[in-house]
């Protein structure tokens, strides 16, 4: 779960909210806005630090001891919530506006720099080798990425996926799933549960019988 700056304690809650809306601040600068004492704000920095939702840097005119400035961090700035769903699906409906053929060269270089970064950690390697280690990259970003082999016909189960409020409203993003599995496993790839239809998973049976040639195309469109 994703933390937001509500789940902070509420002195830490308060501090980050200063910080925020002056984009930096000291300490004493912090404990007047608090009424609290520069060492109980300088604990919570401390931790704040630790966590990684702040970071201090100093201002030195050259004169006497340099004055540290609180500000967030990258991942301080992501306690506040975001509306990076909503971008994505823009850009992919603006996309489809230019025409169908702009979109999909967008999906198509998706699926090249995929392929083009896993293949050579698959290479020399047999076909129920590569879903092993396949499961394990994609476990990065779901941790309930599973293979599932029922009588030597095989499917990986995701569960969490990274993309999930996109991909339910725009599922052509699940299309560089299925091409970028089809052309690393060389056999086809059909997703036979689906998110979007509230299967609870999407599950990408592998094939095997069913190996791909030199003339299957490098983007595959479910449903095409």
């Amino acid at each position: 779960m994703s933390i937001l700056v509500n789940h902070l304690s509420e002195p830490r809650r308060r501090i980050i909210g200063i910080i925020k809306n002056k984009g930096s601040s000291t300490i004493s600068e912090l404990a007047g806005s608090m009424d609290m004492s520069g060492e109980a704000v300088r604990q919570h920095l401390v931790q704040l630090e630790k966590e990684g939702w702040v970071t201090r840097f100093s201002e030195n005119n050259g004169v006497g001891r340099p004055l540290w400035q609180y500000r967030l961090t990258t991942a301080g700035e992501h306690l506040f919530n975001k509306n990076y769903d909503q971008l994505t699906i823009e850009v992919f409906d603006t996309l489809t506006l230019l025409g169908e053929d702009v979109l999909k060269n967008l999906l198509s270089a998706m699926i090249e720099e995929r392929i083009r970064q896993w293949e050579p950690k698959l290479a020399g390697l047999s076909t129920i080798e590569r879903l092993d280690i396949l499961k394990d990259f994609y476990k990065k970003d779901d941790s309930f990425m599973e293979l599932e082999n029922k009588d030597n016909s095989y499917s990986l189960i995701e569960r969490n996926c990274p993309f999930h409020n996109v991909a339910i409203k725009r599922p052509i993003l699940c299309s560089v799933s299925v091409s970028v599995l089809t052309h690393l496993l060389g056999c086809s790839v059909k997703r036979e549960k689906r998110l979007q239809n509230g299967d609870g998973c999407c599950a990408f049976q592998v094939l095997l019988n069913e190996p791909i040639t030199e003339n299957t195309s490098r983007i595959i469109i479910e449903d095409e």
